[in-house]
């Protein structure tokens, strides 16, 4: 199944499921290295893209996976690492498409289904003891990217950075943590998916809204925007230097 993935380390992940009420979110978590619970680390979430949503509780680490796996990243950035899949009839936004770009009115709806359990998953996990609640980050691509955004706004003093990449998401409601939390917004020039207008629209909205977003366009660069931008030297590092000071 992963073509280009070491399946064997992917294994580190554990395979866990969250329940509440009647439904269940699979996720898979990777513990920190060298784990010791009298210790606090920090907690970073990552959304997948529509294409590996499922109940396999596998398709999620295709794009992603590995960063977190890679030695010198597991020493330096020494975290607790969250991938939840998405339902496959489901999409981790309101959106209720890529390419969404109506006016709405500033009433904030409850979210879909898989982002609510998510959303109830961090809000238990990171009262955990061996978690450091100042630094919670969040990071997804594609529909993951238009995630991001929409826990932002339903959570925006839980994080202290976030990535999207190649996302999209709701300019009226950037207000709500444009000057709370750090954004580094990724996209591709030539993105035919989700186009670039949408995270030029962001930053923007953010920008006015009192933020002072980090924005990297990939000339040349299609919808797989977020190979570009886990290979970017500062990517962890830009993430694990913030905190939130609230």
């Amino acid at each position: 199944m992963f073509n280009y993935l070491n399946s064997q380390d992917l294994k580190l992940y554990e395979k866990e499921s969250f329940v509440y009420e009647n439904d269940t979110l699979n996720y898979r978590i990777l513990k920190p290295l060298n784990y010791n619970p009298n210790k606090q680390y920090p907690v970073h979430l990552f959304l997948h893209g529509s294409g590996e949503r499922g109940n396999d509780n596998s398709s999620q680490l295709t794009h992603g996976g590995m960063l977190f796996l890679k030695k010198e990243n597991r020493e330096k950035y020494n975290s607790w690492v969250i991938f939840p899949q998405c339902s496959k009839n489901d999409r981790w936004p309101s959106l209720s498409t890529d390419q969404w770009n109506k006016t709405i009115n500033n009433k904030i709806t409850k979210p879909n289904k898989s982002l609510g359990l998510v959303i109830k998953l961090m809000d238990k996990f990171i009262e955990k003891k061996q978690v450091d609640k100042q630094r919670i980050y969040v990071s997804g691509l594609s529909m993951g990217g238009m995630g991001t955004f929409e826990i932002l706004f339903r959570r925006p003093n839980m994080f202290a950075a976030a990535t999207p990449i190649c996302g999209n998401g709701i300019p009226q409601l950037a207000k709500l943590y444009a000057d709370k939390v750090p954004l580094w917004i990724f996209h591709g020039s030539d993105d035919n998916v989700v186009s670039p207008k949408y995270s030029l629209t962001m930053a923007k909205a953010i920008i006015e809204a009192g933020g002072s977003p980090k924005m990297t366009l990939y000339e040349n660069t299609g919808h797989g925007s977020w190979n570009n931008a886990f290979a970017e030297k500062n990517f962890l590092t830009w993430i694990h230097s913030k905190s939130n000071k609230q």
